[in-house]
């Protein structure tokens, strides 16, 4: 649990320091300067869509981060029986890899205003991140055919949990996807979809962090990487 928890520790400063250089955390109404009058312009909307996106984002981390703490608490009783994670999570985490990629080269498309290429790369990163929740039911069937059943032992209830949280999450991202997608083949020139499309590649940059976390929680990897960190440093 002691790994577990300092792990955490770890990925709530990395996340501190994230948002320290996005900018959510200064304070405008502290800063020296000469008061104007608030001039309402086209940028205060895109900054206000960011910073929405960017708290939201913090209260995820903070949901997925209670919910790792439970495990990591659970998994010290008597009763725990690890899951046999399936092999298919390996291939869904490559699809969740190429769509955050995807989403990647479509914003810089945006931004050099180039119609075809933001179409191709919102249309793949579509298609990688069905593909990526397809795995995961797969994943699901091929557990529960083996017998571990969401109420046969906790770790197969957690198991479930924190992947089905997970794949809501990206299911709600897809749904923004699909809107931005629609727009750019329907002509919508790339520079008025530059900000849609970086508000979902950072929200998938997000979703492949957090499910990355996720993976090395159920693998063991976290505390094994914990443990090798004390003895170099012991």
């Amino acid at each position: 649990m002691g790994s577990i928890l300092i792990f955490l520790g770890i990925l709530f400063g990395i996340g501190l320091w994230w948002l320290s250089r996005q900018g959510l955390m200064s304070k405008p109404w502290l800063e020296q300067g000469v008061s104007v009058a608030y001039v309402p312009t086209e940028s205060a909307s895109p900054a206000a869509a960011r910073t929405g996106l960017r708290v939201f984002l913090a209260v995820v981390g903070s949901l997925f981060a209670l919910f790792i703490s439970a495990y990591a608490i659970r998994m010290q009783m008597p009763d725990w029986r690890d899951v046999p994670l399936p092999n298919t999570l390996w291939l869904n985490t490559g699809m969740l890899v190429l769509s955050s990629i995807a989403l990647h080269r479509a914003r810089q498309s945006a931004s050099r205003g180039d119609e075809e290429a933001l179409r191709l790369g919102l249309l793949a990163a579509g298609v990688t991140a069905l593909a990526f929740l397809s795995g995961q039911i797969l994943a699901w069937r091929e557990l529960a055919e083996g017998g571990y059943l969401l109420s046969s032992n906790s770790a197969n209830a957690f198991f479930y949990v924190l992947t089905g949280i997970h794949g809501l999450h990206v299911i709600g991202g897809m749904i923004a996807l699909g809107g931005t997608t629609v727009k750019a083949w329907r002509g919508i020139a790339p520079e008025r979809l530059a900000l849609s499309v970086g508000l979902c590649a950072t929200y998938w940059h997000f979703l492949l962090f957090v499910w990355l976390v996720l993976l090395s929680i159920l693998t063991g990897w976290a505390g094994a990487v914990i443990d090798i960190c004390r003895q170099v440093l012991g």
